[in-house]
């Protein structure tokens, strides 16, 4: 009995790690899927993608960082500056999302291009 429920124990711990590491390698995938979107200049498919990452992941500060630029092309600031914070909460000592922040910052705050939504 107890080489059985070692056994179930040793395959459903298996099939956990399998599970995460799918979860974590398609959570990737979106990270990539989106940066690919914005290099096209499809901002909405890189929002969908990087909101889809911060679901399955709250603490993702690059996806949070990604969400923001995205956010920002599209005239969003508050939107922006709220993600850039978040995404700053998660990794402070990140330079690259320092940067972004600063450089965002630094920009003139000018009419919005769009109604925000969602």
């Amino acid at each position: 009995m107890r080489k059985k429920i070692s056994l179930f124990l040793l395959v459903c711990g298996a099939g956990a790690l399998f599970f995460i590491h799918c979860s974590s390698s398609s959570l990737g995938d979106q990270l990539q899927f989106g940066i690919h979107a914005a290099q096209k200049d499809l901002w909405d498919e890189a929002i969908f993608r990087w909101k889809k990452v911060i679901q399955s992941n709250p603490e993702s500060a690059s996806a949070h960082n990604n969400l923001a630029v995205a956010y920002e092309k599209k005239g969003w600031r508050d939107k922006a500056e709220e993600q850039y914070k978040k995404a700053l909460s998660l990794d402070p000592n990140n330079s690259y999302i320092q940067s972004n922040y600063e450089k965002f910052k630094e920009r003139p705050r000018s009419g919005e291009k769009e109604n925000e939504k969602n």
